[in-house]
């Protein structure tokens, strides 16, 4: 229950740091979503997907991010009928002034060794509990088991057999499938 109980509270102290700059932690979330997102994994439904909630809710927050100047909604250049979402330069220059940094300040004052400690159990914790919740686990594309490497940083996607350039390689994809060990 230790766990469970600082977890929660991070979370809390996390989630009130976030109404800041007139946003609100979920625009936030979305905003530090789209700017770790590959092509593929900036769409509406898959913001939907990494945040834990409805198309519906996603489309608001996108809709409010969108009126403050924040994200632009575009097509996919691969296919037209998707919703492609991007930040725009204002977006890319409040995530600089993002209120989230205060807890990575605060964790920089642990040891390397704790810091690691934690990232790996933290890691590890959401990792079952997107398992045992049946979400949807995301992960950088240079590590997914669809990830086939072709020289200078750039891969290609087994799933879409999509060239990925380098500077797509570590970004969060939504069709990320864990390799086997």
């Amino acid at each position: 229950m230790a766990v469970a109980d600082l977890v929660n509270r991070l979370g809390r102290a996390a989630h009130a740091l976030q109404f800041a700059a007139g946003l609100n932690p979920a625009q936030w979330d979305a905003l530090r979503y789209l700017a770790r997102a590959n092509t593929y994994s900036r769409t509406p439904s898959a913001l939907a997907e990494f945040l834990g909630t409805t198309k519906g809710t996603a489309s608001q927050t996108v809709r409010a991010l969108e009126a403050k100047g924040y994200v632009r909604r575009g097509s996919d250049a691969r296919d037209r009928r998707i919703v492609a979402l991007d930040l725009t330069d204002a977006g890319r220059d409040l995530l600089a002034k993002d209120p989230i940094r205060q807890l990575e300040q605060a964790a920089s004052a642990l040891s390397a060794e704790a810091g690691d400690a934690i990232v790996t159990g933290l890691s590890r914790l959401m990792a079952q509990l997107q398992h045992d919740c049946g979400a949807r686990p995301f992960g950088i594309c240079a590590r997914c088991g669809h990830f086939r490497p072709e020289g200078r940083g750039e891969g290609r996607c087994g799933l879409t057999a999509d060239l990925q350039p380098a500077s797509e390689t570590d970004l969060l994809c939504v069709n990320f499938e864990a390799t086997r060990k």
